[in-house]
């Protein structure tokens, strides 16, 4: 048996906080249908690929309205994608639900994501294994994985499990791809009159799946507090050594809010937003020049230190980079034919077949860029045929771009400072925190909301809990269908259906806050440094959430 530290003993004791109508009980509940969705964008097609779950109405449980239904019933859940802080809790809140409602109920989990209800391969949860992962980081209760659940083959083995295990219903606990590809399996169950139902849970730390009825992802409120005590340790260690800028990357492949609410509780020197990059239509050399003459007037003034946080994603929001990025997916996702590629026996003879099968202007890009990033850029795409732009060292082709432009304003006698790098990347040490109080609520709220759902008999929904800047009593619990969130967009090659991401919104409370005072801190060194996630003592101090999440609720209640 694993020894415990302290902190994980006393966090397993636990209780978490039940969003307000389920704290009555899942035998109390009642559901209202309120106003039917459409989609995000692409209206037609998203109803013609989905015809038996489209134009469903969002749910809300309250103590009046329809009573639910609380019939014998086996589920299945799966963890799907990159660990976020909080799954755990959202299987137990499932658990604590299923077996409220019904003590002969069973919860199935499946191993190493959802290659496992495809191949049968599960474990069936009891009291003392749930009880051993309560409020915890990580995964590893049943583990997860990528596998895309979207063939006609997968789609029959995942009935065929199913029926082998008397199960009525599947809980997909994931991010956008995970719910794009439980809405598929949904509306596939309906179509062939299984009547197994499956409802999703929005999972992850990058906070891109959100909308006006999923106020957070769960995993953001950690990952963000884990990496500002990070940045805020090493804040505190630049501004003592007082001889490094420290340039680091932060997990978020296509949306800047990690960052974006990190430098909200950090208050770092330089902080780039892919998404004003993208709508500035910033050049790779205008980035530069920007945080060049940051680093420049502060050497110049005797500060030859600092901390600037850049978005994973931020090399695919660069024009001229996006353009030639999507250029090189095409060619990469058929050049598996080209035998000359296949063949080529240097580096350098893929990047002379890779020019050649692009238009002028992207071959010019890709030609000009470091050799190490044109292998990064040719690395193995993931599961969506794209750019694995975390394995891509955006932190260091800067800093070698910004040391070059340093040494000719030191010629021109326009930087008498010094110039020295530290690089960091900041991703797997967040997603496998232990979960903050707002997570360990926010979680066990959705798992138990998630068999509300199922008991109320609704399928292709993703579990909503709302109002979440008030306490855990006030908070609403229902559910949106996941058709609501879709849209077209092209993946390898070809036009797919998949959930929409939430990118920054530039004119929206939470930009404008780091807009506001970011030249400030460019300058005079405003650091905060905010400390570790803290689990016990005034609520003040424990159940804070996200400034991301205050400052959107707070626009929103002053609009109404």
């Amino acid at each position: 048996m694993r020894e415990l530290s302290p902190l994980h003993n006393e966090r397993l004791k636990y209780n978490p906080k039940l969003a307000g109508e389920l704290s009555k009980g899942i035998k109390n509940l009642s559901v209202n249908y309120l106003e039917k969705t459409s989609a995000v964008k692409d209206v037609e097609q998203i109803q013609e690929l989905f015809p038996r779950i489209f134009a469903q109405p969002i749910v809300q449980f309250g103590s009046t309205g329809e009573k639910i239904e609380l019939e014998k019933k086996n589920v299945g859940v799966i963890l799907s994608g990159g660990q976020a802080p909080g799954g755990h809790n959202v299987i137990a809140g499932l658990y604590d639900a299923l077996k409220t409602a019904n003590p002969e109920n069973e919860l199935f989990g499946f191993l190493g994501g959802p290659q496992g209800i495809v191949d049968g391969d599960y474990i069936k949860f009891t009291d003392s294994y749930i009880d051993k992962y309560r409020n915890t980081g990580g995964f590893d209760i049943i583990g997860s994985g990528r596998t895309k659940l979207e063939t006609e083959e997968q789609f029959k083995a995942t009935l065929n499990t199913c029926q082998n295990l008397n199960i009525s219903a599947i809980v997909i606990i994931g991010g956008d791809d995970s719910n794009t590809n439980a809405c598929m399996l949904a509306q596939w169950m309906a179509e062939k009159g299984t009547g197994i139902q499956v409802i999703g849970c929005p999972k992850t730390i990058d906070g891109d799946l959100k909308n006006d009825q999923i106020e957070i992802s769960f995993g953001f409120d950690t990952a963000t507090k884990t990496y500002a005590e990070l940045i805020g340790n090493i804040m505190r260690d630049a501004n003592s050594a007082k001889k490094y800028w420290h340039f680091i990357k932060l997990m978020g492949r296509s949306a800047s809010h990690v960052g974006l609410e990190v430098a909200l509780q950090t208050q770092p020197n330089i902080t780039l937003i892919s998404e004003e990059v993208e709508q500035k239509a910033l050049s790779l050399d205008a980035i530069v020049n920007y945080m060049t003459e940051i680093i420049a007037k502060r050497g110049n003034d005797g500060k030859n230190f600092g901390v600037a946080l850049i978005p994973e994603g931020l090399i695919e929001f660069i024009p001229e980079m996006k353009t030639m990025i999507a250029s090189l997916n095409d060619i990469l996702a058929v050049v598996e034919d080209d035998a000359n590629y296949m063949n080529a026996q240097t580096q350098a003879e893929k990047y002379d077949i890779i020019e050649s099968k692009m238009e002028m202007v992207n071959a010019s890009v890709f030609h000009s860029l470091p050799v190490l990033i044109k292998d990064q850029l040719l690395m193995d795409r993931d599961p969506h045929g794209n750019v694995q732009v975390s394995k891509i060292e955006t932190e260091k082709l800067l800093i070698a771009m910004i040391r070059e432009r340093l040494d000719e304003l030191k010629k021109e006698g326009k930087f008498t400072g010094k110039f020295s790098d530290q690089a960091h990347f900041f991703g797997y040490e967040g997603r496998c925190a232990m979960p903050s109080n707002f997570d360990a609520d926010y979680c066990y709220s959705l798992g138990y909301n998630a068999f509300a759902l199922i008991a109320a008999g609704v399928t292709g929904y993703l579990s909503s809990i709302k109002n979440l800047t008030e306490p855990a009593k006030n908070w609403v619990a229902g559910g949106v269908p996941l058709t609501m969130m879709m849209n077209m967009e092209k993946r390898h090659g070809k036009f797919k259906p998949v959930i929409q991401k939430a990118l920054v919104e530039l004119d929206g409370p939470v930009f404008k806050a780091l807009e506001a005072r970011r030249e400030e801190w460019a300058y005079e060194d405003k650091y905060v440094f905010p400390g570790a996630i803290q689990y016990f003592g005034p609520s003040e101090v424990c159940d804070i959430t996200t400034q991301t999440l205050a400052l959107e609720q707070a626009a929103c209640a002053a609009a109404k």
